[in-house]
C-alpha cells in the first residue's frame, strides 16, 4: 500500500477524503498562493497552478506516495476573492457577492509520485441573494466567513445568503468528489 499525502489542512477536504475511507497523512502546503495569481491567465488555469504548486511542494524527500492538492477560490466579475484579510475585508467580499453570481472554482492536482501527474478544475455557479448590511456584520461578527474563500461556508451558516446553485455542491465546500474520484482512480 503506497502513503497517500494531503497537501491541505482543510478540516471540510480532510472530513471528504476521511468519508470516502482514503487513509492519508495530512501534511500542509506552506506556499504563498498570492505569487500564483497571474492575471494573464483565466481563473481555472490559476486554481490548478496554485493545486499544482501545493501538490509539488510537499514533495520533498518522498520516495513514492500519492500527493493531493486543491484551491478553491472565488471569482466575481474576473475578480478572485480569497479568505479574507479581516472582518473588515470579509464586509467587503460579501457585500460584493450579495444579488449576484458568482464561480467557485476548485483547482485538483494529484501527483503518483512514480507515475503520472493530472490536474484539472470544477467550476460551479452560485447565486446570492440581497444581503443587507445587518445580516451582513452579523456573520462576519460570527467569525466564520475568515478562514474561506470569498468570507463564505455554504455548508455552514453561510447557507441563508444562497439563492441558486448550478453544479457541484461538494465544490462549493472544497473538493468535487466526483471529479476528485476519477481523477484518482487515472492516478
Amino acid at each position: 500500500m503506497v502513503d497517500i499525502f494531503l497537501a491541505s489542512k482543510s478540516p471540510r477536504r480532510i472530513k471528504f477524503l476521511k468519508e470516502m475511507g482514503l487513509k492519508f497523512i495530512i501534511e500542509p502546503s506552506k506556499i504563498d498562493e498570492s505569487l500564483y495569481i497571474d492575471e494573464n491567465l483565466a481563473p481555472e488555469e490559476i486554481a490548478k497552478k496554485i493545486a499544482l504548486e501545493k501538490a509539488r511542494s510537499i514533495i520533498k524527500n518522498k520516495k513514492e506516495g500519492i500527493i493531493i492538492g486543491a484551491d478553491t477560490i472565488v471569482v466575481l466579475n474576473n475578480e478572485i476573492l480569497g479568505k479574507p484579510r479581516d472582518k473588515k475585508d470579509a464586509f467587503r467580499m460579501l457585500k460584493k457577492l450579495s444579488n449576484s453570481t458568482h464561480k467557485v472554482i476548485t483547482g485538483l492536482a494529484i501527483i503518483n509520485i512514480n507515475g503520472k501527474t493530472i490536474v484539472d478544475s470544477e467550476t460551479t455557479l452560485v447565486t446570492m441573494r440581497k444581503i443587507n448590511d445587518e445580516e451582513i456584520r452579523s456573520y462576519v461578527n460570527s467569525k466564520e466567513p475568515l478562514d474561506a474563500a470569498g468570507a463564505y461556508k455554504i455548508q455552514e451558516k453561510g447557507y441563508k445568503f444562497i439563492k441558486k446553485i448550478d453544479g457541484d455542491y461538494e465544490n462549493v465546500i472544497g473538493l468535487p468528489l466526483t471529479k476528485f474520484k476519477d481523477m484518482f482512480q487515472k492516478v
